[in-house]
């Protein structure tokens, strides 16, 4: 299944009606843009290299990157709020590579991003997380990065150092991952979980390299 729009109005709508009509999803929507400039909505997953908004039948939205089947592939963005990052990772306990890694897949280190569901900024806090982490701003790179980065140390904690979960809790919610007692079985979580943990390691890496 695969059809075009070509407008962004068409984007959010038919982002919409997916969401409404998310009991009739038999598996993932990917909607993205093409170079033409025309929004596709496919069943399929895009080209290599193509961002996607995925749907699911439970009317979750994550992005994704298109022929990611070998995770951690892309541009690294190293250098993108770095002052920011390493000074939230020191004052949380937090590796730096990880706030990257998860930054990268949240948002693409886009700090006006909003998904359907309500998460906004670089590390994508919904309402009530901002609330709990004292984040007035959410659109703010200093008020984003601190927050999101302090509620993932308080998850870490949580699940006694164990990455998997703490990334698992982020984009699911402890909730689920109590449920399931350990990673949910959605698809969404798990390639979520994959991608921050390669990215970790890409952006490890380029840190270590450097002279």
């Amino acid at each position: 299944m695969s059809f075009r729009r070509n407008s962004v109005s068409s984007f959010f709508f038919f982002s919409t009606m997916l969401l409404l009509a998310e009991p009739a999803l038999a598996g993932p929507i990917y909607v993205y843009k093409e170079a033409s400039g025309s929004i596709r909505f496919s069943d399929k997953a895009p080209p290599s290299g193509v961002r996607a908004e995925v749907f699911t039948a439970k009317g979750v939205s994550y992005s994704i990157l298109g022929g990611s089947v070998r995770r951690g592939e892309g541009k690294l963005f190293p250098n993108h709020y770095s002052t920011l990052i390493d000074l939230a990772a020191g004052e949380h306990g937090v590796e730096p590579s990880l706030i990257r890694a998860l930054i990268h897949t949240e948002s693409a280190f886009n700090p006006r991003a909003v998904s359907p569901k309500g998460a906004r900024g670089l590390m994508q806090l919904m309402p009530e997380v901002a609330r709990m982490r004292g984040v007035k701003n959410s659109f703010d790179p200093e008020q984003n990065i601190s927050g999101g980065t302090r509620h993932l140390a308080l998850l870490i904690k949580r699940y006694s150092g164990n990455l998997k979960l703490a990334l698992a809790a982020y984009n699911a919610g402890e909730g689920a991952v109590e449920q399931y007692g350990g990673i949910p079985p959605y698809r969404e979580t798990q390639e979520y979980v994959r991608r921050v943990l390669a990215l970790m390691t890409r952006y490890s890496a380029r840190h270590t390299a450097k002279p």
